[in-house]
């Protein structure tokens, strides 16, 4: 019996939808590995080995499948959670931190008592494509004094720059899994 890795285990469980949302695009879709609950025991597994020892102080997961990822690996771990999010969807005070999209914007937002300074945080989400949502969040972390000691994720889109630029700007990454072509 030959033994798949974690890694192309999670793999063959992510979905490629071409042309979505627009011609040429290769989305790679999380849902399936999300609703069968081996695999997302596979996934969550890898985030919560890697980050026993590190002793983060919270999880931080970007809207919104980030929230997914984020929220149980925080409960694994038994930290709190921080969900940053679009713009206009957190009801007490925030900050903001916009940045460029393909063709125009957005913001992401968080609560300002969401974090404090000290605080060590690992910020996941469940693909970098661009870059621009996780150093959006990195920002927001740093704005208000904490620490991000990675930015992790399921998949990364090298070929769409974002990780480099992410490392460029001095943020550690961790992710299971690269895909080619976007």
């Amino acid at each position: 019996m030959s033994m798949i890795s974690p890694a192309d285990y999670i793999r063959s469980h992510i979905r490629t939808v071409p042309d979505w949302p627009a011609p040429g695009v290769q989305f790679r879709d999380i849902t399936p590995l999300l609703s069968n609950p081996r695999v997302f025991r596979v996934l969550i597994d890898q985030f919560v080995h890697r980050y026993f020892d590190a002793r983060p102080s919270a999880i931080a997961g970007l809207d919104a499948r980030g929230f997914i990822i984020g929220s149980v690996l925080a409960y694994e771990l038994g930290l709190g959670f921080v969900p940053i999010r679009k713009k206009g969807k957190l009801p007490f005070t925030t900050v903001e931190e916009s940045y460029e999209l393909e063709y125009g914007s957005a913001t992401v937002e968080m609560h300002i008592d969401a974090v404090k300074p000290g605080d060590r945080v690992v910020l996941i989400d469940d693909l970098i494509a661009t870059g621009g949502t996780m150093m959006a969040g990195a920002k927001l972390l740093q704005r208000l004094g904490a620490e991000v000691i990675e930015g992790a994720c399921i998949v990364d889109l090298p070929e769409l720059g974002g990780s480099a630029k992410l490392r460029a700007a001095g943020l550690s990454l961790y992710t299971l899994l690269e895909f080619e072509g976007h």
